[in-house]
C-alpha cells in the first residue's frame, strides 16, 4: 500500500499550489493529497470571494483539522508543510500522528527567539491592526513580492500572486508573535519527543518571512531529542520556494531525504 503524504500550505497560498508536488510524489509511488485549511474553498477564486470563511481560525483549529483528516487514513502519513504549514507539520509529528515530516521555511515555534526585521515587515499587513486577529487579510502584489517572491523576477512574482494568493486568517500570526510570552501557546511543539519520526527542516537563504536564522534556531529547539532532525539550506531561494520556478529542486531534495529514511 502506498504511503500517504499530506501537503500543508501556509498563510496566503491555496492548497492547489501543491499540485506539481502531488504529481511528482504520485510518480514516486506515494499517495499524496493537499487538503486546505478550515474554511478554504476548492478554488482560489471561490476562497477570494468568501474571505470570512477562513477568518478566525487559529493554530489549534488547523492542527485539529489535519488531525481529523489523518484519523481517516489507513496509516500514518508523511507530512510536508510550508511556512505555517511547516509549524503544523511539526506539531502533528510531535504528537506521533505522522511517520515523518518535511518543514519548509516553517513559521516560528515557541522557544525560537530570533525575530528578524524582515519577518516583522512580512507580517505587518496583519499585525499592524489588532482587529485583524479575527479577520481574513489579503496581501497586495507588492506585499507578496516582499514576503514570498523577492528571489525571483518581478514578472514571476506577479504571476504567482495572481495564480495562488488567497486571504489568510490573522489569528495564527498573532499567536506566533506572542508565543514566547504565553506558557500555553498553540505554537508550542513537543521538540523533546524521542519516539517521533524523522524531521527535515528546510531554509531559504533569501527568505524574508522565515529567514535562515529562524530555521537554525528551530533546529536548536530539537537538541534534547535523539530522533532524527536534519536541515537543508537553499541559499538562493526565498519564501516562494515551494511554488516558484525552482520548486523541483526542493521537492527532489524532499524525496531523496525520505528515501534515505526508508520511507
Amino acid at each position: 500500500m502506498a504511503t500517504p503524504v499530506l501537503f500543508i500550505h501556509g498563510l496566503w497560498l491555496h492548497a492547489t499550489s501543491w499540485q506539481p508536488w502531488i504529481e511528482l510524489f504520485t510518480e514516486a509511488g506515494y499517495a499524496p493529497a493537499a487538503p486546505g485549511w478550515p474554511g478554504e474553498q476548492d478554488t482560489v477564486e471561490a476562497t477570494r470571494a468568501q474571505p470570512d470563511l477562513v477568518a478566525g481560525h487559529g493554530i489549534d483549529d488547523v492542527v485539529e483539522h489535519y488531525a481529523g483528516l489523518i484519523a481517516r487514513l489507513d496509516s500514518k502519513p508523511i507530512l510536508v508543510g510550508h511556512s505555517f504549514g511547516g509549524m503544523i507539520a511539526q506539531k502533528l509529528l510531535g504528537q506521533d500522528l505522522a511517520v515523518a515530516a518535511v518543514a519548509v521555511d516553517a513559521a516560528q515555534i515557541k522557544g525560537v527567539l530570533p525575530l528578524p526585521l524582515s519577518t516583522l515587515r512580512s507580517g505587518f499587513p496583519v499585525l499592524r491592526n489588532p482587529a485583524n486577529k479575527h479577520k481574513a487579510v489579503s496581501l497586495t502584489a507588492e506585499q507578496f513580492r516582499y514576503a514570498f517572491a523577492n528571489a525571483v523576477e518581478e514578472s514571476e512574482s506577479r504571476a504567482l500572486f495572481d495564480r495562488w494568493s488567497i486571504p489568510a486568517p490573522g489569528q495564527p500570526l498573532f499567536e506566533a508573535a506572542a508565543a514566547n510570552f504565553n506558557p500555553h501557546s498553540p505554537a508550542k511543539v513537543d521538540t523533546g519527543n524521542e519516539s517521533r519520526g524523522p524531521l527535515l527542516l528546510m531554509a531559504g537563504g533569501k527568505d524574508h518571512t522565515v529567514p535562515e536564522t529562524v530555521v537554525r534556531a528551530t533546529l536548536q529547539q530539537y537538541r534534547h531529542s535523539h530522533a532524527v532532525t536534519d536541515i537543508v539550506d537553499f541559499p538562493a531561494k526565498g519564501h516562494s520556494l515551494t511554488i516558484d520556478s525552482g520548486w523541483r529542486e526542493v521537492a527532489d531534495t524532499s524525496l531523496t531525504w525520505l528515501k534515505e529514511q526508508g520511507l
